[in-house]
């Protein structure tokens, strides 16, 4: 046990260190995007390739089933995390650092963000509970995304300037490549003291994509190790575990957009992170595996069952945060501090249902979710 712990945490260190470098390369490349445009676009793709990479690598690398539900698992405890916690640490860490301030957000953006995620939410629910996933479920979610990206295309369109105040960083002092390497200073490497431009920082977000890419195969690897010593399903292992490891980037991102004063953007990169984990990040490795290997992606009825439970609950959190950011004109503490409140429920949820004599507890809470699973299960697929 203590081996795949080793290995959860280094990888944690690896994508921690590697979102730096995304932050700084994905700040440059939409400095000249509309208010809440580069957080839904680039800072959300480039703060979920972990998602997207552990599930792909979860699918391929197990090539099973099981192996699937270990994606499913990470990218419904990631948007969990990314919904409730990411908006609510914003808010309590600028009360921290300012008392009494507290953030105004665009109500259009959360509109926009907050109604394609249902959607792309609802399809994959209808889609998830037949049992079945096909290459034709993960044709139509991928779609929903170039969808998204059709509409934000158009929104930049008739926003063509930034209203953003974009400071260029300092360049970075030079360090020795060896020393860069071990502590995985991407900025070191790709700048090495030069000031950063279009080129390096395409550089810099591809060299990040790949050093995040190893730490999601040492995250996946010490998953399904600390499943198998515990004897716990991967899924249950991964929703919370692995999710709060691959939302790093997110947290990162948004925490420091909101510090620089882009609340939109901050919120926006949370949801907009989350169409991508749903859309793509589910959608275009069920697609490849139906297409690579001409099998379809079948749950068992056991995972099944509280994989329903799971994404039940993450459709009823998104309308409950949505409706809590959109009531009042400001996002406040106590606000905070409710949305932190309902993921404390999910991990009260999962716990009861892993925990040996703990099942009785979260009986009712089970029940709730499933009764609404089987109504939505009656949805044409």
């Amino acid at each position: 046990m203590l081996a795949s712990i080793i290995f959860i945490s280094i990888s944690c260190i690896i994508i921690w260190r590697s979102a730096h470098g995304f932050e700084i390369a994905s700040d440059f490349l939409g400095r000249k995007m509309p208010l809440g445009i580069k957080g839904a676009t680039i800072n959300a793709v480039a703060s979920s390739m972990p998602e997207f990479l552990t599930t792909l690598f979860f699918l391929f690398y197990l090539r099973d089933a099981d192996g699937f539900s270990g994606g499913l698992g990470v990218t419904s405890g990631s948007a969990l995390f990314n919904l409730l916690i990411i908006p609510a640490l914003v808010v309590l860490m600028l009360f921290r650092c300012d008392k009494g301030r507290c953030i105004e957000l665009n109500k259009k953006v959360l509109l926009r963000e907050g109604t394609v995620r249902l959607i792309s939410q609802l399809i994959f629910v209808i889609f998830l509970f037949s049992g079945e996933l096909r290459a034709r479920h993960g044709l139509v979610l991928v779609l929903v995304y170039f969808f998204y990206l059709g509409l934000l295309y158009a929104i930049t369109r008739k926003r063509k300037k930034s209203k953003r105040e974009y400071t260029r960083p300092a360049a970075p002092l030079k360090r020795g490549l060896l020393g860069a390497l071990l502590t995985l200073d991407m900025i070191a490497i790709v700048l090495n003291g030069r000031k950063i431009n279009t080129m390096r920082a395409w550089l810099l977000l591809g060299l990040s994509t790949l050093v995040m890419t190893f730490g999601t195969w040492l995250l996946v690897y010490g998953t399904d190790l600390f499943g198998e010593i515990t004897n716990i399903p991967l899924i249950f292992v991964a929703v919370v575990l692995s999710a709060v490891a691959t939302s790093v980037p997110d947290t990162i991102i948004s925490i420091k957009d909101a510090r620089k004063g882009n609340y939109d953007d901050a919120v926006s990169n949370a949801l907009g992170s989350n169409i991508f984990d749903i859309a793509f990040a589910l959608g275009f490795p069920i697609l490849l595996y139906n297409l690579i290997h001409g099998e379809i992606v079948a749950l068992n009825q056991d995972l099944l069952a509280f994989t329903k439970e799971v994404w039940v609950f993450l459709l009823m959190a998104t309308f409950l945060a949505l409706a809590i950011m959109l009531i009042g004109k400001r996002f406040t503490r106590p606000k905070a501090l409710l949305m932190l409140g309902i993921y404390l429920l999910f991990l009260f949820f999962v716990g009861t249902q892993v925990g040996e004599g703990f099942g009785s507890i979260g009986l009712p809470i089970g029940e709730f979710l499933k009764s609404v699973a089987d109504w939505i299960g009656t949805m044409p697929n």
